[in-house]
């Protein structure tokens, strides 16, 4: 207990607040990591649509007869 006494008297104010990820950013490490979490799964979801939207207009626009070419 000595130790945590003494190192909450060092950091004052900031002792057991999260740390930055940028000293300057007011960004905390779990806001940064969650905010890869959500641009990850956005681009997973983004690629999803290209594939789909890919695959609509090779196969089954062409199956429909949407893009006849004579």
């Amino acid at each position: 207990m000595g130790e945590a006494k003494r190192r909450k008297e060092a950091l004052g104010e900031e002792y057991g607040q999260e740390t930055r990820f940028i000293s300057w950013l007011p960004i905390t490490k779990s806001q940064s990591q969650q905010f890869m979490q959500l641009t990850t799964t956005g681009a997973w979801i983004g690629i999803g649509f290209l594939i789909f939207g890919w695959l609509t207009v090779r196969f089954i626009g062409p199956a429909f007869g949407w893009w006849q070419v004579e």
